[in-house]
């Protein structure tokens, strides 16, 4: 299992869980972002720079990952796109996407781009808590675990 990140718009509190968390279960963790990002020296850290351009770590991302990897990402389509090769696809406020859930997002995630392009909806989610914060940790430790305990891990196991 390698871990991914869709860095550019991940909260700098995940990143830090990531952090204390790729050593500790020795898993490469890989952060993508179309800017420089300075990661802790450490062999389970690595920081990717692709070109700006709408969906330049997604497409690095979707290139990357193999069947049992780990994404983090808030991006829906890019969730899906993982889960279709075999991949897990956690959001940053701790929900994990699978093979069950992903439509209902995409769905979703059309609905409320819609409503607000016709100004029925304005706004985005809700700041970052510590509540969300919570939930990802619990949520990356129990992938982790389960990844730990059955190396072929498989999206919805």
């Amino acid at each position: 299992m390698q871990i991914w990140v869709d860095a550019d718009a991940c909260p700098a509190v995940v990143k830090e869980i990531l952090y204390r968390a790729a050593p500790r279960v020795q898993v490469e963790t890989v952060l993508v972002a179309n800017k420089l990002l300075k990661v802790p020296a450490s062999p389970w850290l690595r920081s990717v720079r692709v070109p700006h351009g709408f969906d330049a770590a997604d497409r690095y991302i979707t290139e990357a990952v193999r069947a049992g990897d780990l994404v983090i990402t808030a991006d829906i389509p890019l969730a899906a796109q993982v889960i279709r090769k075999g991949g897990l696809a956690l959001n940053p406020r701790g929900e994990l996407y699978t093979q069950h859930n992903v439509g209902e997002h995409l769905a979703r995630r059309d609905l409320m781009d819609e409503l607000r392009g016709l100004g029925a909806v304005s706004g985005g989610p809700p700041p970052f808590s510590e509540s969300d914060k919570r939930a990802f940790a619990n949520q990356l430790d129990s992938v982790l675990t389960k990844a730990r305990r059955a190396p072929t891990l498989k999206p919805g196991d």
